[in-house]
């Protein structure tokens, strides 16, 4: 399985069996999203930086994406996607709605992308998330937890590999994202430093045992 940024909290995940692609977004953000095709969409919320689906194509297995945007059980042509509600703020809901967490298995990796998640996640959301090798977490605050809130996050879950998204780069829109933290502070309160790689190739068998970071370059 091949993991790739395409910045903010979209990712195209690529295995043997298809290809799914996280959060699309448009330009909303302060820059443009690069062409994606993928079988299966996950959409965490319904905001526009996490929901243009329409960016995304299909692919030579389908003419249109399946979108995913609700919680609960999905079998797309050997992709498995499990969605479990969370919200997007710490008020229940009360200030930005819901939000879905996404685990997705594919050639026997689970991949969870905690879309805009705004609060610590609860005993039972942890069980029901259960255990994962790797971590899309969002980590620049004001919308959704912050750095430390996602380290907390980050050792609760215990990935293999941990991928931070969602931060303010100098290309975000900023009289919409000034208020996010960078990458930079998240690293600093994480401990670790990372050098920036272009794709997460992840194997069965082949996995840490120790919780590693890597940071991703947007494509």
């Amino acid at each position: 399985m091949d993991i790739q940024y395409l910045g903010h909290s979209a990712f195209k995940i690529k295995s043997s069996v298809g290809t799914v692609v996280t959060d699309p977004y448009d330009s909303y953000v302060g820059f443009s999203m690069s062409t994606a095709s993928a079988d299966v969409i996950t959409v965490s919320h319904q905001h526009q930086d996490h929901n243009a689906v329409g960016q995304v194509k299909g692919t030579a297995r389908r003419d249109k994406p399946f979108i995913v945007d609700k919680p609960g059980e999905y079998e797309v042509a050997g992709i498995s996607v499990f969605g479990v509600p969370t919200f997007h703020d710490g008020s229940q809901g009360a200030e930005r709605g819901s939000n879905i967490v996404f685990t997705i298995l594919m050639d026997g990796i689970k991949v969870c992308h905690l879309g805009d998640l705004g609060h610590e996640l609860t005993q039972d959301q942890i069980a029901e998330i259960g255990s994962i090798d790797v971590l899309l977490v969002p980590v620049g605050g004001a919308f959704t937890i912050d750095a430390q809130r996602a380290v907390k996050t980050i050792q609760m879950l215990e990935p293999s590999y941990v991928v931070p998204m969602h931060y303010k780069t100098p290309e975000h829109e900023a009289n919409v994202f000034a208020d996010m933290t960078t990458l930079e502070d998240f690293l600093k309160a994480y401990g670790t430093e990372s050098k920036p790689v272009a794709k997460l190739s992840v194997e069965v068998g082949r996995l840490p045992e120790e919780t590693e970071l890597v940071v991703l370059v947007q494509s």
